[in-house]
């Protein structure tokens, strides 16, 4: 087993978690599943401390947190993702762009900061989101 290190991970409160499941999908590495009915990080060294899940949480379960953990580790990604990776549930959120509502099926997604919220926007409509 790896030595721990302080470093940034997500942190899920099972408190305020409705275990909708809309913070699987963004995690591109897989560490987030919905078990028991909320959302769990099922192992620290797939989480690489993005918070991409962070911005689609309904509740404000999630958050980042610098503390000890098991160090991020990509072949453990690789091979979880190899493996049958994330899946979310039937009823979770789709991503989608805010703007034009394309998914991730038509382009690629970005996760931003607009006005104090966190939404998703394709590689189309971020030009002229920053460019006005």
């Amino acid at each position: 087993m790896s030595r721990k290190v302080v470093r940034k991970i997500v942190k899920i409160d099972e408190d305020l978690c409705n275990g909708c499941g809309n913070c699987v999908l963004p995690c591109a590495e897989g560490a987030i599943q919905i078990i028991d009915g909320v959302a769990k990080v099922i192992d620290e060294r797939l989480c690489d401390g993005a918070g991409f899940c962070i911005g689609v949480c309904p509740t404000g379960a999630l958050s980042i947190e610098e503390r000890e953990a098991e160090p991020f580790d990509e072949e453990a990604v690789e091979e979880h993702i190899r493996a049958g990776g994330p899946t979310a549930p039937e009823d979770a959120a789709a991503i989608s762009c805010f703007n034009c509502g394309a998914d991730d099926k038509d382009r690629a997604l970005l996760p931003i900061r607009k006005q104090g919220a966190s939404i998703w926007v394709c590689v189309k409509c971020l030009p002229a989101l920053i460019h006005g």
